[in-house]
């Protein structure tokens, strides 16, 4: 039963490549912070600290592997270091956040804030990723597709190490409230 919890998300097959292991992680990450919206106004704060640890497990295994494999080869392919530069300071910002978050308290002065702005972040970074860096890393012959399959493995092994098995993530949470 653990090992289905610890296997990639339904939307990553093991044939595809780069672009569309990032671009689906864009989706689930953005379903996620409109799922959180909605909780903002009536939504219990087990239900919203469920949704900022998904969001937060989400970003970390994300960033991880774009700067770990996918940027150093995009950046050797393409002439923007500009882009590459900023793109790895956004990542700083929204780990920032993401470490604010996972040790905060949905009760917190600041929480839904700090979700509201970690989703503008991710969302202006999203758009220069798909809209900039992602045409340029097509067009320069990057091979998307052995990327895509070091990233599912990376992917595989990151998700097993962050995710409780299925019996003792419900027992610590019960113990944790």
């Amino acid at each position: 039963m653990a090992s289905k919890r610890n296997a990639p998300p339904a939307d990553v097959s093991k044939d595809q490549d780069a672009l569309s292991l990032l671009m689906a992680d864009h989706k689930r990450v953005a379903t996620l912070f409109a799922e959180f919206d909605k909780l903002k106004e009536d939504g219990s704060d087990d239900d919203k600290s469920a949704v900022v640890q998904r969001i937060c497990q989400e970003l970390s295994v994300h960033c991880e592997l774009e700067e770990g494999i996918f940027y150093p080869a995009v950046r050797k392919a393409i002439d923007d270091k500009e882009l590459m530069d900023e793109s790895l300071i956004e990542h700083a910002g929204a780990t920032d956040l993401v470490a604010q978050l996972e040790a905060a308290d949905p009760e917190d002065d600041l929480y839904d804030a700090k979700v509201t702005v970690l989703a503008e972040q991710v969302d202006h970074h999203v758009q220069k990723e798909e809209k900039a860096m992602f045409p340029q890393a097509k067009r320069s012959g990057v091979d998307t597709m052995a990327l895509g399959a070091k990233m599912l493995a990376r992917k595989v092994e990151l998700l097993a190490r962050s995710r409780p098995p299925v019996a003792a993530s419900a027992g610590s949470k019960a113990k944790g409230r």
